[in-house]
């Protein structure tokens, strides 16, 4: 069982939107208690942090991201979102989700996302 699937990458001109899913299976874990994020790579360099919130939805933002992105969850639906709005060609990258407490971290296996300019 994987324990955490992104959905919704894809290919969006510069300026648009998508919204990223990433969904938890309850066989493996509950998020209820966990932080949650997301990072993301580009080609030839290192991963970064884009967004995350906390069990107590206190959120945090990388500075490029910041008045762009919006990251959620739902609790009942074991799901962590990413709204990404005014894309940039920069923004380029495959993103992950994750989940993590104390004890554990799980890890999604990415999704694609290409801004065009």
């Amino acid at each position: 069982q994987v324990p955490l699937v992104e959905s919704g990458g894809g290919l969006v001109q510069a300026g648009g939107s998508l919204r990223l899913s990433c969904a938890a299976s309850r066989r493996v874990f509950s998020i209820n208690t966990m932080g949650l994020g997301w990072y993301r790579q580009a080609p030839g360099k290192q991963r970064e942090s884009v967004a995350n919130i906390t069990k107590t939805n206190i959120t945090d933002y990388e500075d490029s991201v910041k008045g762009r992105f919006t990251i959620s969850r739902d609790n009942a639906k074991n799901t962590v979102y990413l709204q990404m709005n005014s894309l940039k060609p920069e923004d380029t990258a495959v993103y992950y989700c994750y989940a993590k407490d104390s004890f554990r971290h799980y890890q999604g296996q990415g999704t694609q996302v290409t801004v065009s300019s």
